[in-house]
């Protein structure tokens, strides 16, 4: 598999998987502020939320202001090309959720991504307009507007549209990354498009991109129609005839994004809501806390080799149940109620060893009793005390690579978050079943994992990553870190990091961030240690008792925090 083969199929969201770690600053520090709070992964998409809360508007105002800038100046995952997830806890009501996940097209088939001998091709469902699902991004922002938003839609896609045509000045990660991929921008485009230039990106280039700025105006003067219908429909349209792609006008007119009851349970006096499915996150999650609450994860230490073994061994057990029993609830049923048992959790950690890792071969789906996805996360908290959690997505680093043509957007690869064949990896090497297999409408399984957590009755954290995969467990480390081991927001976001996903059978560590004698200690007890240069991107916002709001941005990124 040559380099580039590589940087396709595994650098996506995962970046750091194959790209030199950037200088980092490790701050522990969290930003503070008492009124409002925004933290997502570019400053600019950060300052625009915040102006937003500064000029009356709520936090679902800010969130999706903070959408339509981050698909301009954080193009690698800010997408209206993609879709997300998004969970509110108003601070008077019910925690609800918003699922406007990417839909396979309507001529989407089971086998539209195996070769002549029936094998998966990775290539196909990674690359080319073939891997781009129904973008739900606008209308799942529209959707939010219609229910919650306070400023008009016009005042919220504005920010986004000036910045497209002004253009926004290129972080040192972004030049990099961008000259990365150039080679698949011109091939995958009949045109030339923004993303590269003649010579390579450097850090302070200014970005411009005006053929997005004109859909943004449609989208700014149309509102959802803007997106799904007129110009930009055709567009797309004609983009899906010129490269072979399957979006039709109809999957466009007919996408709807839903509102959902959360996926909310409880962990030592925490009430927790996160996604439920097609998102994985939250039951995942649910079975990952009850299994370490009960162990000593505090007596054993911080990132301690039986701490680190244990989650290890947990999420071995569960990311085995997610590729066997999890998809899109409107397709098959989905059993939360046994995933989530007690006595089933129990079961599934019944050969669970203190001193001994379970080869990935020995772990299988659990047997259940009978019934009784590059990503971008980012917060708001808003004055009154309403809190968002949104992640979004368009799978792959910049998606299929393919930019809508005079249209200056990049269309996503969720069609990769199915399973092309069962049990064959895709571009994260994570396995699916039968569950997951592509049928048209449906919503490909997916990581994401927005959390909001509250404690008797009042918000206290908002958190979710991207990376693919590395999500959940990003996402449960970090609430560990600050329910379980009292670190601040900014430390429990900047410490090290792990993962185990149950195959490939491997303990990923970032490397140079872990003892060295206690991976040591975990070779010893078995465990196949890899190191990568980071793992996940993950974006935080803390409550304190006193009503203080610390934000804690992700150094391994260019993240920001910001609030008033």
């Amino acid at each position: 598999m040559t380099g580039l083969r590589i940087l396709l199929l595994f650098g996506y969201i995962c970046w750091g998987i194959t790209a030199p770690l950037l200088a980092q600053n490790w701050t522990t520090t969290p930003v503070t502020a008492q009124k409002g709070m925004v933290v997502s992964d570019h400053p600019e998409a950060t300052k625009v939320g915040v102006e937003i809360l500064q000029k009356g508007g709520n936090a679902i105002d800010a969130s999706i202001a903070v959408q339509f800038a981050l698909a301009v100046v954080y193009p690698e995952a800010g997408n209206i090309g993609g879709g997300g997830f998004l969970v509110y806890r108003p601070a008077k009501g019910e925690a609800v959720t918003l699922d406007y996940r990417e839909t396979a097209p309507a001529a989407a088939t089971q086998d539209m991504f195996l070769d002549a001998k029936g094998e998966a091709d990775p290539m196909r469902s990674v690359v080319g307009t073939l891997a781009a699902g129904v973008p739900g991004t606008v209308d799942g922002m529209w959707q939010a507007h219609q229910r919650y938003g306070k400023l008009s839609w016009k005042e919220l896609v504005e920010p986004a549209w000036l910045l497209a045509g002004r253009g926004f000045l290129l972080t040192e990660q972004q030049a990099e990354k961008l000259n990365a991929f150039r080679e698949y921008f011109i091939k995958y485009n009949g045109t030339p498009v923004d993303f590269y230039l003649k010579n390579r990106w450097k850090a302070g280039d200014r970005m411009r991109q005006y053929a997005l700025s004109l859909t943004l105006e449609r989208i700014m003067n149309e509102g959802r129609e803007g997106f799904y219908a007129g110009q930009t429909a055709d567009l797309i349209v004609e983009e899906m005839r010129r490269s072979n792609g399957l979006i039709s006008y109809a999957d466009l007119a007919g996408y709807k994004s839903v509102w959902r009851m959360p996926y909310s349970f409880d962990y030592k006096g925490y009430r927790i809501h996160s996604m439920p499915p097609p998102s994985s996150g939250g039951i995942v999650l649910h079975q990952l806390l009850y299994v370490s609450g009960q162990h000593p994860l505090k007596k054993w230490g911080h990132n301690s080799a039986e701490a680190i073994h244990l989650m290890a061994e947990a999420e071995r057990r569960m990311y085995a149940d997610r590729a066997h029993y999890i998809a899109d609830p409107d397709f098959v049923k989905v059993p939360i109620a046994q995933l989530t048992d007690p006595a089933y959790l129990n079961e599934r950690m019944a050969s669970y060893s203190p001193v001994k890792a379970t080869p990935s071969a020995e772990v299988g789906a659990g047997t259940l009793r009978p019934e009784a996805d590059q990503t971008t996360h980012y917060n708001v908290v808003d004055a009154e005390g309403n809190a968002v959690s949104v992640t979004t997505t368009l799978n792959g680093l910049y998606g299929c690579m393919v930019v809508v043509g005079d249209a200056g957007f990049l269309l996503n690869n969720e069609m990769d978050d199915f399973a092309a064949k069962t049990y064959s990896p895709n571009s994260f090497e994570l396995q699916y079943g039968q569950a997951n297999l592509v049928a048209p409408g449906k919503r490909p399984l997916s990581s994401m994992t927005p959390v909001i957590i509250e404690k008797d009755g009042k918000f206290i954290l908002a958190l979710g990553a991207a990376g693919g995969p590395t999500i959940i467990t990003a996402v449960y480390q970090v609430m560990l870190n600050v329910l379980e081991y009292g670190l601040n927001v900014q430390a429990a976001v900047s410490a090290p990091r792990v993962h185990h996903q149950w195959l490939p059978d491997v303990l990923r560590v970032e490397e140079g961030r872990i003892k060295a004698a206690t991976l040591k200690k975990l070779e010893k007890m078995g465990h196949t240690v890899k190191t990568r240069a980071h793992i996940a991107l993950l974006n935080a916002i803390h409550r304190l008792p006193d009503g203080t709001l610390q934000g804690g941005a992700e150094p391994r990124g260019d993240a920001a925090a910001a609030g008033y």
